[in-house]
């Protein structure tokens, strides 16, 4: 039997151990879901160059992750309609929790934790009600403590405001369900929106686009310090269509469309995949797979300011000298004045680059 003293001296040694950071995982920048040279789905942290920095084993395709904000752990998503949400040990690979949905949803793929790091919250589809709801799960043990409305259909990003206590959800409007794969179920009745939640899930604020844009998915969301909200949007109506692609919403006022007038536009062919800020948040820009295509907009006067060709491009982040873009064919590169092409693992990205916080 163990004695007293060995007892507190296990427990002390226990207390006094230092804790592991994202440092012991090699202080990513960012994380990113990929599939390797054997045809293997990973999930990867990337430094601020472009660097891969540890590439982990998924069960399937990954779609986004969420990066714990103070231990190296990231909670992988599976891409739509996949059902998996596996927490990851960083350092090791080690899956150390898989998040059961309820019965009758699947995730959404991306979600977020809450500013204090106790709950994370997931975005999830309700199939049998067509209804979009928040998951809330406890961030130590990662058991299911609750869920609220998404304050629409087809919740897909969600990010923490950074004007106020809450979350903003990008509810694409696009009903689905698993039986039907990846069918889109109610094209012409889709109602995006942008939907301010506070973090015990009382709705604050819903941002509707005008009617002729109803079929525009709003999907990918950026926020900036000012609690801007920049938007991407996916258009489900007539294939070539004018329309814009990115918007700007300030919580209280009406949204600002970007670049509108502008024929380059199509050039992305009716699909924004990511979006993000510049460093100094003057400039907004966004990436289009089915375009080849990153386009980068003035935030004040909303005009197209630059467009560089990369074929596949999804991912995109901010970092000091711009913007750093991946793409599906395994490409990295950074943009500023001209697309600078890095050299990378061989992994051809999924959509999206996770900044850690």
């Amino acid at each position: 039997m163990q004695s007293r003293r060995g007892f507190l001296a296990g427990m002390m040694a226990t207390t006094m151990a230092p804790r592991a950071t994202w440092a012991d995982a090699g202080a990513p920048a960012f994380l990113s879901a990929g599939k390797d040279e054997f045809g293997l789905f990973v999930i990867a942290g990337l430094s601020s160059a472009g660097e891969v920095l540890f590439r982990h084993p998924l069960p399937d395709r990954g779609h986004a992750a969420s990066a714990h904000p103070t231990r190296p752990e990231a909670v992988a998503f599976a891409r739509r309609p996949g059902r998996f949400a596996d927490v990851i040990d960083c350092r090791s690979g080690a899956p150390l929790v898989r998040l059961d949905a309820p019965a009758g949803h699947h995730f959404y793929g991306h979600g977020v934790f809450s500013p204090d790091a106790s709950v994370m919250y997931t975005t999830e589809n309700a199939y049998e009600r067509a209804e979009g709801v928040i998951g809330v799960w406890d961030a130590q043990d990662y058991k299911r403590l609750g869920q609220f409305p998404s304050g629409g259909i087809g919740p897909h990003e969600m990010l923490l405001r950074r004007d106020a206590p809450g979350l903003v959800v990008a509810n694409g409007g696009i009903e689905t369900h698993p039986d039907s794969g990846r069918a889109k179920l109610n094209l012409p009745f889709m109602e995006p929106n942008l939907t301010y939640l506070s973090l015990d899930g009382q709705m604050e604020e819903v941002m509707q686009l005008p009617h002729d844009l109803h079929m525009n998915s709003i999907r990918h969301i950026a926020v900036r310090s000012d609690g801007t909200v920049g938007f991407a949007m996916q258009w489900e109506g007539e294939e070539g269509a004018d329309v814009p692609i990115v918007g700007l919403h300030r919580p209280g006022s009406a949204p600002r469309l970007m670049a509108e007038d502008d024929p380059r536009v199509l050039n992305l062919n009716g699909y924004g995949g990511s979006i993000a800020f510049s460093g100094d948040e003057t400039q907004i820009a966004v990436t289009s797979p089915r375009g080849g295509r990153v386009q980068v907009m003035d935030c004040e006067s909303g005009a197209l300011v630059a467009e560089y060709a990369l074929a596949d491009v999804c991912g995109l982040a901010t970092i000091p000298e711009g913007f750093l873009a991946s793409t599906g064919t395994g490409a990295l590169a950074r943009i500023g004045t001209e697309v600078v092409p890095l050299a990378t693992a061989p992994l051809a990205w999924d959509n999206h680059l996770i900044p850690l916080v």
